[in-house]
């Protein structure tokens, strides 16, 4: 067994324990494998190894490798890193989710690209300005907004917490996303990485995106 299919293993086993903890089915939970910086090889050993989500945070890092991963069958592609408008066409055309969906205008955007795209509202929670995503308050008029555009497909709500020296940090983080959620009716939740997802599930977590436990640590990666 190669080291992405242990490091895959490890995580599987993870998120059992941790769904069994808060009375959940590990079928509600799906796993996305989150492989910027990693080649198409990477892509390519973990979808042998069973793993069927992936995400990338760069357009054109996942333009460049997306060519050489041939056909995976199943396989769908997450876009989970900040988009901006003006890259929202190449981004529909590749991607098969759009995560961070933060503005009307990126919306409107994304529906005039003419591809279905299953999408998520990027909800900004923290008070660091490095962190995207829309205010609570704006939250309601974009959500309106998204519903009214024929070709995305609204799936529920995404948050990315601050980075956690403890798992617990980021409890209240995730269980206000869920709380919003319920508000407005959406049933997915994408929230939790590498060092917080069992606490994510534990708050209702329905998409996790975990990197460094599949694919190991990471070189840094393009701007």
């Amino acid at each position: 067994m190669g080291l992405i299919a242990e490091g895959l293993a490890r995580v599987e086993q993870r998120i059992e324990q941790a769904a069994h903890r808060a009375g959940r089915s590990r079928g509600e939970i799906t796993l996305i494998g989150v492989s910027k910086v990693f080649p198409a090889a990477a892509i390519c050993e973990a979808y042998q190894a069973g793993l069927r989500h992936f995400g990338e945070n760069y357009v054109q890092e996942f333009q460049a490798k997306r060519p050489e991963l041939g056909d995976l069958p199943e396989a769908t592609f997450h876009l989970i890193g900040h988009l901006q408008s003006n890259k929202a066409r190449p981004a529909a055309e590749l991607f098969d989710v759009i995560q961070t969906v933060d503005s009307e205008r990126l919306a409107k955007r994304l529906d005039e690209a003419g591809r279905r795209l299953q999408v998520f509202v990027e909800v900004k929670l923290s008070p660091e300005e490095a962190k995207s995503g829309v205010s609570e308050q704006d939250l309601p008029r974009l959500l309106d907004a998204v519903r009214a555009l024929g070709n995305l497909e609204l799936r529920g709500l995404m948050v990315m917490p601050p980075w956690p020296e403890n798992p617990e940090d980021s409890r209240p983080y995730f269980r206000k996303l869920r709380e919003l959620a319920g508000r407005f009716g959406l049933a997915q939740l994408s929230m939790g990485m590498s060092g917080d997802f069992e606490v994510a599930i534990e708050e209702g977590a329905t998409l996790i995106r975990v990197g460094t436990a599949i694919f190991g640590p990471r070189k840094k990666g393009p701007a």
